[in-house]
């Protein structure tokens, strides 16, 4: 299924199970199904084929921000909204407002053959603003509690410029240990630029 959003410039397709996707005034709302995520585990064990989340992507061109507040329904451990960023079957990020376990909080996976895993801050209730940016082989997470003021998170790469010049983008739902959950994003923006500074809070 391809989704057009007013506020971005690419079409957005979904991969993976379905994740009932829709978007009206101004909110797109998915659903991830019980035990459904992305991880690699970096303890030595193979991803199950039969593992994924439902994800709702498309292909920027050039540098970017892409940005949203996300809302989860959260029910169990670990179930997230995601930004999310892909450039091959075990190369790919998530930003994500997650119940990690039973507290809502920033977290990032970055998997490059497999997944890491890190908490970055606490957040009250079930919103919180996100952010992923590009620029050239580069990309950055951030942040934040309000959509003004933006913690700097996380800045890695995935692969080469031509490979992460190819990335796909967009969102992804899961509940790895729970029996689903509702994730909606609103304020969605896109901006063709790359932040003017990482770390200023801007």
């Amino acid at each position: 299924m391809d989704l057009d959003l007013p506020q971005l410039p690419f079409p957005l397709r979904t991969y993976g199970p379905d994740g009932h996707w829709k978007y009206e005034d101004g909110f797109l709302s998915g659903w991830a199904g019980p035990r459904q995520d992305r991880f690699v585990p970096p303890t030595g064990e193979s991803l199950d084929p039969a593992a994924d989340a439902p994800r709702l992507l498309g292909a920027p061109e050039g540098d970017f921000q892409l940005i949203a507040r996300v809302t989860v329904g959260f029910n169990g451990s670990f179930d997230a909204g995601v930004l999310y960023v892909h450039v091959g079957e075990r190369a790919w990020a998530k930003l994500c407002l997650e119940n990690s376990p039973t507290v809502p909080t920033v977290c990032t996976v970055v998997t490059r053959g497999h997944s890491d895993d890190c908490n970055s801050f606490t957040v009250d209730g079930s919103s919180v603003w996100l952010r992923v940016s590009r620029t050239g082989r580069a990309f950055a997470f951030h942040a934040s509690r309000d959509g003004k003021h933006w913690t700097f998170v996380r800045l890695f790469t995935l692969g080469d410029e031509k490979e992460t010049g190819a990335a796909l983008v967009g969102f992804m739902a899961q509940s790895p240990m729970g029996e689903g959950c509702v994730v909606t994003y609103d304020h969605i923006e896109f901006r063709p630029e790359w932040p003017a500074d990482l770390r200023d809070g801007s």
